[in-house]
Parts: C-alpha cells; structure tokens; sequence
C-alpha cells in the first residue's frame, strides 16, 4: 500500500519536471502528480489543499490553469455543494499535427526571407521547417499505430 509521504514524494517530482518542461506553476505540477496517485482519482479543492499543504487560492489558480490546458476536469455530483478536480486523459494530445505544420510554416516563410543566402540562419530554419513538417506527417499515423497497440 502506497503511503502519504510517497504520493507527496510522488507529486513533487512530477512538479519538477512539470515546471521545467511545461512552464507551469509547481503547485500546478503537485496537483497533477498527486491525481496521478491519489484515492479517491476525482478531488475536492479543499482536498487538495490539504494533501498538499498549499492554500486553497493556489490550488484554485493551478486548477485553472490545468484546465485551460486541458488536463484536469471539474465535476459535481448531484447533491454535492463542492467541485471535484479530476484528471483528462487525452490520447491524442500531443500528436495533434497543427502546431507541428504551423512551425513549419512559419520556418518555410523565413526561408523566403533569406532567398539564396548560405547564412547559419538558413541551416536552422531548414532543419527546422524539416523537422516540423516530418512530424505533421507522421503524427497522425503514429497515433494510430499507438491505438494499434492498446
């Protein structure tokens, strides 16, 4: 049985690398990693407040924040006076190709800029506009691939 102390241990390391890769708020990371880990999976504010001995402001700013990237949802159950917090699996996020085909877009439009110059801009901006637009093609097919396997 899994203790206290290591779902704390848990959500902190999660927090870390949460904000280090995604520029979120650590309390924001915290709270991910322990719905990650926590019992019952759907949490009230106060909660999580508690858990993660942060104040209910900073829990409600990170809840918001992880909502508006699409990884947490509220809910309320009939009778119930208070929203649960709850994490979103999303198997497609990630794979979505737009922001893969738009940096390649955006890469291709300074390639344009630079015509003919053999600057170590244009090196970039080519590795770039490559990258970007293999990984548009390829997105949806390794999604499936991934579904493929499940």
């Amino acid at each position: 049985m899994t203790t206290t102390e290591e779902r704390l241990a848990y959500a902190d390391r999660v927090a870390e690398v949460w904000a280090s890769r995604y520029r979120v708020p650590p309390i924001a990371g915290r709270i991910a990693g322990y719905l990650y880990v926590c019992e019952p999976a759907a949490q009230g504010i106060d909660d999580l407040a508690a858990a993660l001995q942060a104040s209910r402001s900073a829990v409600v700013g990170s809840v918001k924040v992880l909502e508006l990237h699409g990884l947490v949802r509220r809910t309320r159950a009939a009778g119930e006076r208070a929203d649960r917090v709850r994490l979103v699996f999303d198997e497609s996020r990630g794979f979505d190709p737009t922001r893969y085909r738009e940096a390649a877009e955006i890469a291709e439009a300074g390639l344009a800029l630079l015509a003919a110059s053999a600057t170590d801009q244009r090196a970039v901006l080519e590795g770039t506009a490559s990258l970007n637009a293999f990984l548009a093609e390829r997105m949806p097919q390794l999604l499936e691939e991934w579904r493929a396997t499940r």
